[in-house]
């Protein structure tokens, strides 16, 4: 979706691509089927809008372009899309698939539920958006100049922060979120330990 984004392409057109791209990966998880697998977990995506690339890349100065949580409202709601017609499909191949576990996996609301809790989980609340190695900006991302290229500060604390490189997460911010996801998705694996 992003790279979409960053090739021109408009909203509307990225809309149009999603179920073409859901069928892409339930193809994928029937070939997983093929291959003997009986749990499977499928992965939706993170909400676009609220990560130091995009929130560069697509700056605004119309506030009401953003949400409570200061992420792009617009991308969210692209990335929603995207995850309602994923869970639509992997709800579809369950009747077709009686004897196999399928459990979609919401990136999404882990992720809400990060921003959400990230001060009382103990991360700086005014470095939520911001890259922890990055340099520049409002949100410390530069493309042009990313994480370990030479003058690139890293934070003095990563485990403060949520956003690592303007990218991907710090490890200590994955940690909070692969707790919520476990939490949320062992009870329906039916694994009987």
């Amino acid at each position: 979706m992003m790279y979409g984004l960053s090739q021109g392409k408009t909203m509307e057109e990225l809309r149009r691509l999603v179920p073409d791209v859901v069928q892409t990966i339930i193809h994928g998880v029937k070939r997983v089927i093929g291959f003997g697998a009986t749990r499977i977990v499928v992965p939706g995506t993170f909400p676009k809008g609220c990560g130091p690339a995009s929130l560069t890349q697509f700056m605004t100065n119309d506030s009401s372009s953003y949400d409570e949580y200061h992420c792009l409202k617009d991308l969210n709601n692209l990335a929603i899309f995207y995850n309602d017609h994923l869970q639509q499909a992997i709800d579809e191949m369950k009747k077709e698939y009686t004897n196999i576990t399928l459990v979609y996996s919401n990136y999404y609301n882990a992720y809400m539920w990060f921003l959400q809790n990230a001060v009382t989980l103990g991360f700086d609340k005014n470095s939520l958006q911001k890259a922890c190695c990055g340099i520049g900006g409002d949100y410390n991302y530069d493309k042009s100049r990313k994480c370990g290229s030479p003058g690139v500060p890293v934070c003095d604390d990563p485990s403060t922060h949520f956003n690592w490189d303007g990218l991907h997460l710090t490890q200590a911010a994955y940690s909070w979120l692969t707790r919520w996801l476990i939490d949320d998705m062992l009870p329906k694996l039916n694994c009987h330990v």
